[in-house]
């Protein structure tokens, strides 16, 4: 087998930031990823080909909400609230037992705790969660992550500071009740906002008002049809998996991919574009058991008796299905696709634990994250300043210390006070991504799951299609923040392991032949001596073509 040497110097190294696109050109990689390996790139539609206008679209799902609780019996004030897209966030925890919004970390920890609109103070917030954490796996907490939740989220707030504070309601443990001693419990508050808002998306207007209203609605950008070709010049499949029914996804993908200048003899029906299109998919079963793949009669729309069993044609419709018959009948296997969506659980999370898909999450707020990460770099740099300062302020301190310094407390202080003025520059619940130094549970769920992310699926276009996306090196605290200092280790008398990478003893007793380094090896009480170690300031790497490949491109991590 062939194998290369590489080598680089640490000393010639460059800021890397200096050859990276526009910043909202690009893509962001979590786990590495070459991009002439996939030959399969598959798109979810709603909130990623069809991009809903914003704060629009969100006002009309809530008002539609809203009119559907008044007609199963909620009082008719409801039909006065208006949508405020500056306080809903993704992402956040509604407790159903106590009617609080919770931003949670990437452990389960608050951030921060709302009931109705009042922002809980630290010690209150103990008092109802004494450890200040969730567990995000219980039946009590309903995770709002999806852009179709935000309507939905700021309703459960306004439904729950409407109760409280109505004359004819007092508040009771885990509810209210009326004058006529009616319970009504957040928990029976948030199933009825839930099935109000499936049948919103399912049964109600909804829909119609968005086809009726493309130009309101929905936001046709000019580069998709371009993306779309040339992935399929470049010999890739295209393929669309979208929940949405054939009807309404047929008159959206119209609408984004008819081209103005073109004339009648020249049009192109949208799924010329893509060589299979699966609607009804019924994400997230479509990654489990799935349903029956079943094609669609383009001319009525209806479904075709039976089981679809042959081989998926191009300009043909199909229904439903799982993502295991459908990569047989493609001839997909898991990592030869790369899948993209908007939706963290049903498209990201499943398609890469049952399937072994690729993943790319499009995150739509991710364009004002960067805005503000840019534009307020004078808060981060606070931030960053006020840990450098906790850092020195600790530094000579040691277990003979018995008095805080005078300080700290001044230091926590203005900590709490830059991270919250970090987090209203994104709006009243604050970043989707973090709050202040710690990464909210979206976004841990995010960087474990998605292999890419990006504000747009468009972005792919600024980007050749062998490209490698390599992942930045992940540290861990001891290397982030211990600096190279180029000195070699020298061991203590208390180290409990001896240095692996270079000799520090020439005595050898009963040295043994290494098969692997030809070096010398022996055994002595608890230490272990080399001899003939090689000590290297260049970085040398020696592998075969195949390994390398497997080297840039990254392992797949063990999804539990």
């Amino acid at each position: 087998m062939a194998y290369r040497n590489y080598s680089f110097d640490r000393s010639d190294s460059v800021d890397a930031r200096g050859f990276k696109r526009e910043t909202f050109k690009r893509i962001f990689v979590n786990r590495s990823l070459s991009m002439d390996k996939i030959k399969f790139f598959g798109f979810d539609m709603d909130y990623t080909l069809a991009v809903y206008k914003s704060p629009v679209y969100e006002a009309k799902a809530f008002d539609l909400v809203c009119e559907r609780l008044v007609s199963i019996g909620y009082p008719k004030d409801l039909l006065s609230f208006q949508y405020d897209p500056i306080f809903p966030v993704r992402g956040l925890f509604f407790d159903c037992e106590l009617g609080n919004l919770l931003k949670v970390d990437t452990y389960g920890n608050i951030l921060s705790c709302v009931h109705g609109f009042d922002f809980l103070p630290n010690l209150e917030v103990r008092e109802l969660y004494p450890n200040k954490f969730v567990q995000a796996d219980s039946s009590r907490y309903f995770i709002l992550n999806t852009l179709f939740n935000l309507p939905e989220t700021y309703l459960l707030a306004c439904l729950v500071d409407f109760f409280d504070n109505h004359p004819d309601f007092k508040r009771i443990k885990g509810g209210v009740e009326s004058n006529d001693h009616v319970m009504l419990t957040y928990q029976s508050i948030h199933q009825d906002v839930r099935a109000a808002v499936d049948w919103v998306h399912i049964k109600g207007t909804l829909k119609q008002h968005t086809v009726e209203n493309l130009d309101t609605y929905v936001i046709k950008d000019p580069h998709l049809p371009k993306l779309l070709d040339r992935l399929r010049q470049c010999r890739r499949k295209t393929f669309i998996l979208t929940n949405s029914g054939y009807s309404y996804t047929a008159k959206i993908m119209s609408y984004l991919l008819d081209s103005a200048d073109r004339d009648e003899a020249h049009k192109r029906s949208w799924t010329s574009y893509f060589d299979f299109v699966v609607v009804d998919a019924r994400k997230p079963l479509f990654f489990g058991e799935g349903t029956a793949l079943r094609q669609v009669d383009v001319e009525t729309g209806t479904l075709s008796i039976g089981r679809y069993a042959g081989a998926l044609k191009k300009g043909h419709i199909y229904s439903g299905g799982s993502s295991e018959v459908f990569c047989k009948l493609i001839g997909a296997q898991g990592k030869d696709v790369l899948y993209v969506g908007d939706h963290i659980f049903g498209d990201i999370l499943k398609s890469k634990k049952q399937q072994g898909w690729r993943t790319y999450l499009v995150i739509p707020e991710l364009t004002q994250e960067l805005e503000v990460w840019q534009s307020r770099q004078d808060v981060f740099s606070k931030l960053r300043d006020l840990d450098i300062a906790l850092a020195e302020t600790y530094k000579n301190l040691d277990s003979a210390t018995t008095e805080q310094p005078n300080n700290i407390s001044q230091i926590k202080r203005s900590i709490k006070d830059a991270t919250q003025t970090m987090e209203i520059c994104y709006g009243q619940m604050g970043s989707l991504l973090r709050s202040g130094s710690r990464q909210t549970f979206f976004a841990s769920q995010a960087m474990r799951y998605a292999d890419l992310y990006a504000s747009s699926c468009v972005n792919l276009l600024h980007y050749p299609f062998g490209y490698l996306f390599r992942a930045p090196a992940q540290l861990m605290p001891h290397e982030s923040t211990v600096e190279h200092t180029g000195e070699l280790f020298e061991p203590t008398p208390s180290s409990a392991m001896a240095p692996r990478g270079f000799s520090f003893s020439e005595e050898l007793t009963s040295p043994v032949k290494s098969v692997a380094s030809s070096s010398s090896i022996a055994s002595s009480g608890s230490s272990v001596f080399r001899n003939n170690s090689i000590t290297s300031n260049r970085v040398m790497y020696a592998h075969s073509d195949e390994e390398l490949e497997e080297e840039l491109e990254g392992t797949e991590p063990q999804i539990d």
